[in-house]
């Protein structure tokens, strides 16, 4: 069967963002000072100028789905600092991603409203673009770098506390001084962008662990590279879920989701009762309310996973018996699959399964959503399946779960995988039910 191909959409106009950096307050003599004390002021009334800034990054070969993950533990450290000061997530530009390989597409400095609606971030936290931080903080200067590690010692006699310390750094540091005394790095792809200073700390425990240490130093802006270091600090509770409801992807990108799912799987929302609200704030679906589409949804991961030779991954022969499983029990015709299989494997899962449909972009749509929108789009169209299944400890999965989660699916057509070809039988993932 052909691959069905979708006309691009375009994307939100880049005059929102431009308009919004020119709505930014022009900076000031006291620009760079210290961050002046906000208690005081309710978050939302608190003046520009005078809010601090958090800016954080992530290890390099860390992929799309689990830095989203480290967005909301930062998050609860937003919230955190909200009840003392004013202080505002400064979101981490996107690019050089392990998984974005596609050649010839220009993927660094990528704003987050290329792929997430940015005012429904917004409704949970206070968020701007790195250029309105740019405009608005008065420079590209960052008053204060830490990079986060681990305790070179360990846990203390094989105890677990939340602590943190100010260390040597165990690891190379990735930053470099210039002749300026002003310290260099990646900074998301902004060349021009420099540290004010830069230390290490080691840190064990969730994100507000840090808090005490950001509210009582007086630099206004303040990186945490590395943030995967930080924990959950309630993971899977009302907080984690109200920040990863908030998380809606952009529209532009849903759309084209949705305009596939009409013309090649005969899924609508009407249908599928799938109904959607623009306002996450509003939306509360009862699990079980949602029937999805008539098709299956598949995510089969492969490339690092197989490299791995991880025993709970299956061949593409074995993926393909369990999908044929599926289709026949919950008698539907047609199978969705979301991958990163290499050419020859593609080809092979298409000869073994006429029945499968893919995403499948032409030159002119990758440039537009990018490997990012292209992945949010396979979420998007495999979270509105009749049934999913997916791999083993992937975040592309676990993201797809959460998704159907708030869509109001039934659990058991959710929290499905794959399992291994020696693996007779295999343990589910864990359902993290919704809370609101």
């Amino acid at each position: 069967m052909a691959a069905p191909r979708l006309p691009g959409l375009p994307p939100p106009p880049l005059l929102v963002l431009i308009a919004l950096a020119a709505a930014a307050q022009p900076p000031h003599q006291a620009a760079f000072r210290a961050g002046h004390g906000a208690a005081s002021l309710p978050a939302a009334a608190a003046a520009a100028p005078r809010r601090r800034y958090l800016l954080y990054d992530v290890n390099p070969p860390e992929g799309f789905n689990l830095r989203r993950d480290v967005y909301i533990r930062v998050a609860s450290l937003i919230k955190t600092l909200l009840k003392h000061e004013a202080w505002v997530l400064v979101l981490p530009p996107w690019g050089r991603l392990y998984h974005w390989q596609s050649p010839d597409i220009h993927q660094i400095r990528i704003p987050w409203f290329e792929f997430f609606d940015v005012p429904s971030l917004s409704k949970n936290i206070p968020v701007i673009e790195y250029e309105e931080f740019l405009a608005e903080s008065g420079g590209p200067f960052i008053d204060q770098v830490y990079v986060l590690q681990s305790y070179a010692e360990g846990w203390k006699d094989g105890t677990w506390e939340e602590k943190i310390d100010e260390r040597p750094c165990i690891d190379q540091l990735m930053y470099s001084t210039d002749k300026h005394k002003y310290y260099r790095g990646w900074f998301w792809g902004y060349e021009e962008t420099r540290g004010m200073n830069v230390a290490c700390l080691s840190v064990q425990g969730s994100a507000s662990v840090i808090a005490p240490l950001l509210l009582n130093i007086s630099a206004r802006s303040v990186m945490l590279d590395r943030a995967e270091n930080l924990l959950h600090d309630h993971y899977g509770g009302k907080d984690y879920w109200n920040t990863r409801r908030s998380m809606v992807f952009a529209k532009h990108l849903r759309v084209v989701g949705d305009m596939f799912r009409t013309n090649f799987l005969n899924s609508t929302d009407e249908k599928d009762r799938t109904q959607y609200s623009e306002d996450w704030t509003k939306m509360k679906v009862k699990l079980g309310t949602a029937i999805g589409g008539p098709y299956l949804g598949a995510h089969l991961r492969r490339k690092d996973f197989i490299w791995g030779h991880r025993n709970d991954v299956p061949s593409i022969q074995g993926a393909v018996e369990t999908i044929r499983s599926l289709l026949k029990l919950h008698k539907l015709q047609r199978v969705f699959i979301a991958t990163d299989a290499v050419a020859k494997e593609t080809e092979e899962l298409k000869r073994l399964l006429p029945e499968m449909v893919r995403f499948e972009p032409n030159w002119e749509e990758l440039e537009l959503y990018k490997d990012g929108g292209i992945a949010i789009i396979d979420q998007w169209i495999c979270a509105h399946a009749r049934y999913f299944i997916g791999t083993s400890v992937s975040t592309f999965s676990f993201r797809i779960h959460e998704e159907r989660e708030i869509l109001g699916f039934d659990p058991k057509t959710t929290y499905n995988r794959f399992c291994g070809d020696e693996e007779s039988t295999c343990e589910q993932p864990t359902h993290w039910k919704i809370v609101y």
